[in-house]
């Protein structure tokens, strides 16, 4: 079964908002085994919009539109829809006390704009799953593009991905007649290029071309890494799960530990936190570079508290001195990062600290080049400090020196074992 993915919305062709959605819905799509071959944009104009979809329904089987399910004059989706199907809107008094019920539980009255959204085209199903005002739909065709449907979901992201998940994979997993198990699992890595990575895994992606079972992809991901996801595909899940487990033991045999850190949902954070709490430490920061960066990823993770004891930001050079009393060594320099990061442990009374200096620009700094960045860590009273020059702008610079810093303490514990 092939899928067409129909991005709408102005805003998306004048680059106001960047199209995450079809991104999301093609990885999902891949990972149950439905092929997406297109992905399309549109504006909000009805001409336009039936055009699209007449086009997508020629060459595929099943369209899924995101976007132009609101309540203002231009989310006309609707409509669209129902001139492709060759049938009116009404009304769903259903829908309409549901999206009554939502205002009225929020202590508000529902505006008559919101009529809008409960006029859905003869013949279609509503998605089960309906987190907002904008219900979804499941379209099916009949005349000459019989057999095929088209959905429509909001361009909100939590509400498609409900949409997606509980209503639409299923039904698409439905009408292909596959019965089978498709699962995934994302390897998370930091430290190897994708080059680097497929060529270390080269030898492996060529066996399982020749026998079948998994497949191996690589998803760049910024600052976050570098993600290895493998997918299987079997008859029942315990099988899924069996190929899966064998085949992350191969990676990272082949890739090493050192470079990979996680699984699926961890974060470098999510990890680190995990090691210190095994371990029985505690973790402080002392941060300039960064400004807190590092200690809102760790507090960003729920039960961070037992173990994060907290952070310091001394932006100001002066600060460094009376706030940790550093000694009085220039900001950016070895011997300030590895005395940020004894007398964080030293203050916060931490097992741990993690101190940043350096210049993020876009100016110089004391001889010192935007990029140029010295961080350090102490654990139990041992610091170690790194250097590193990236040729970044500003953000970039400042969230790679995060994810490295941590990546550098998550190294020394597991080299303590």
């Amino acid at each position: 079964m092939k899928c067409e993915v129909v991005a709408i919305g102005t805003e998306l062709l004048l680059g106001q908002i960047v199209d995450t959605n079809s991104s999301y819905i093609g990885e999902r799509l891949a990972m149950v085994g439905i092929d997406s071959h297109y992905q399309t944009k549109v504006g909000d104009n009805h001409d336009r919009m039936v055009a699209v979809l007449r086009q997508a329904l020629d060459r595929s089987d099943a369209v899924i539109c995101c976007g132009g399910l609101g309540p203002t004059q231009d989310d006309i989706t609707r409509a669209a829809i129902a001139e492709v199907m060759g049938v009116e809107l009404v009304r769903d008094e259903a829908i309409v006390e549901r999206i009554r019920t939502m205002f009225g539980s929020r202590g508000r009255s529902m505006p008559e704009n919101n009529l809008l959204q409960a006029d859905v085209p003869e013949g279609a199903s509503i998605n089960p799953a309906m987190p907002g005002t904008a219900p979804g739909l499941i379209c099916a065709l009949q005349g000459e593009h019989d057999g095929k449907v088209i959905y429509a979901v909001p361009g909100v992201p939590w509400e498609m991905k409900q949409m997606l998940a509980e209503g639409i994979l299923p039904d698409l997993q439905r009408r292909a007649g596959f019965t089978g198990v498709i699962q995934s699992r994302t390897l998370r890595t930091w430290g190897q290029s994708e080059s680097g990575l497929a060529e270390q895994l080269d030898t492996e992606i060529r066996r399982l071309d020749e026998v079948g079972g998994a497949t191996i992809a690589f998803l760049a991901s910024g600052w976050e890494g570098l993600k290895v996801r493998i997918t299987a595909k079997a008859d029942t899940e315990k099988q899924v799960e069996e190929i899966l487990a064998a085949e992350e033991r191969i990676v990272r045999e082949i890739v090493g530990d050192e470079i990979v850190f996680g699984t699926d949902d961890d974060t470098m954070e999510s990890v680190v936190l995990q090691l210190l709490r095994d371990r029985g430490k505690t973790l402080a920061v002392a941060e300039s570079l960064t400004g807190g960066l590092i200690g809102s990823r760790l507090t960003g993770i729920a039960g961070s508290s037992d173990v994060f004891r907290g952070g310091i930001t001394p932006y100001d050079r002066a600060l460094k001195l009376s706030l940790l009393g550093c000694p009085d060594v220039p900001a950016v320099s070895e011997e300030m990062a590895l005395a940020m990061a004894e007398r964080v442990c030293a203050v916060l009374d931490a097992d741990v600290g993690v101190a940043v200096t350096g210049v993020a620009g876009p100016a110089p700094l004391e001889g010192n080049d935007p990029g140029d960045v010295w961080f350090a860590t102490c654990i139990d009273g041992v610091a170690e400090a790194h250097f590193l020059k990236m040729p970044f702008d500003r953000e970039r610079i400042r969230q790679f020196t995060c994810i490295m810093t941590l990546n550098s303490v998550r190294n020394r514990l597991l080299a303590e074992g």
